[in-house]
């Protein structure tokens, strides 16, 4: 017997209205199994957040459907209401409340027990290090921390289906990294989690599978291997430049981007060992900063695909640019890397 997904996205359009209409979904589709993180890639205005209203019922799509767990979001909202948890990209807020109390009220709300949500409520806190904020009202505490509290409200009891809009904005790098091991603990518990992002990078390293959606449409799917894998013969060289320095690439390098004092190559890979050398040799000579050789990565693969669908330009009258809609929603290959630095 085939499981049900968490969530089953089929055709979906959704158009706003006006002289000149916009289209923010145009034909998607996609699914998030249980037990699995799914991203949905896109830069701002690509749709994400309007196809995340359409799954919790805060908006009509204009044809398409959309099941949680089996029930028609539309036809049953209250059923498929029931089975999600949404962390929206703005914070809910928590005016009067310290972030332990609005985690245990969410909690108690979505029907876990009182022994049950101060359990879990105490194991959020520490996993995120919100210990010396937990009991700090809401107004003293900064962004990054709200963001964290979010999202615990969130994970205190979720749903089969965990909606998370851009958790990480305003979060610093080291609590971060212990956000994506709570976000991969949900999908390890059972959860379907839908990671909406535009951070490319933190994307690759975080879920099973991944959708791309540029301008409505879903332009890419599959696991990051996959969409990497047309470009696995080739390697970035990525270099940091004194100031007033400029690059002279080996023949073996083509430039790809520079950027300031950045500046990047792409590399066969049959070539390594030659880009190593002359950059190991810049070095030594203080024309390079540092260097370092990757395997190509799905930000190469996202601007190539994302780059190649600006060209081709969208149906005509149809984008979801300004068609965005941001609501708040009720909360209910690790690459080796081979580096050369300035001795």
């Amino acid at each position: 017997m085939t499981a049900v997904p968490a969530l089953d996205v089929a055709d979906v359009t959704k158009t706003f209205g006006g002289r000149r209409p916009l289209r923010a979904n145009d034909g998607v589709s996609l699914t998030v199994p249980e037990g699995a993180v799914v991203g949905l890639l896109g830069h701002n205005g690509a749709g994400k957040t309007t196809l995340v209203n359409q799954v919790a019922g805060l908006l009509l799509p204009d044809s398409g459907s959309l099941r949680v767990v089996g029930h028609d979001v539309v036809a049953h909202p209250e059923r498929s209401r029931r089975e999600i948890s949404v962390q929206a990209q703005a914070n809910v807020p928590i005016t009067g409340l310290t972030p332990r109390t609005a985690i245990e009220l969410v909690g108690r709300i979505r029907g876990g027990s009182r022994r049950d949500v101060a359990r879990r409520t105490d194991g959020l806190i520490e996993a995120l290090d919100l210990g010396q904020w937990a009991s700090t009202p809401a107004h003293k505490v900064s962004g990054g921390v709200a963001r964290l509290t979010a999202f615990a409200m969130t994970a205190v009891v979720p749903g089969r289906l965990v909606i998370l809009d851009e958790p990480t904005n305003d979060v610093d790098p080291v609590r971060r990294r212990l956000l994506w091991t709570q976000i991969k603990a949900l999908a390890d518990d059972g959860a379907g989690v839908l990671l909406v992002t535009h951070n490319v990078r933190e994307a690759e390293h975080a879920v099973d599978d991944l959708v791309i959606l540029d301008r409505g449409r879903v332009i890419a799917h599959g696991t990051v291997a996959e969409l990497t894998h047309p470009l696995r013969s080739t390697l970035q060289l990525d270099v940091d430049l004194p100031p007033g320095r400029t690059v002279a690439w080996p023949p073996c390098a083509t430039e790809t981007g520079h950027d300031g004092l950045r500046a990047r190559a792409s590399v066969p890979a049959a070539r390594a060992a030659e880009a190593v050398a002359w950059a190991q040799d810049a070095v030594d000579r203080g024309d390079l900063d540092r260097y370092s050789v990757t395997p190509a990565s799905l930000e190469d693969v996202y601007v190539e695909l994302v780059g190649a669908a600006g060209e081709t330009g969208s149906p005509g009258g149809t984008h979801a640019d300004a068609a965005e809609t941001h609501a708040p929603v009720p909360a209910g290959h690790d690459a080796d890397t081979t580096e050369g630095t300035l001795r």
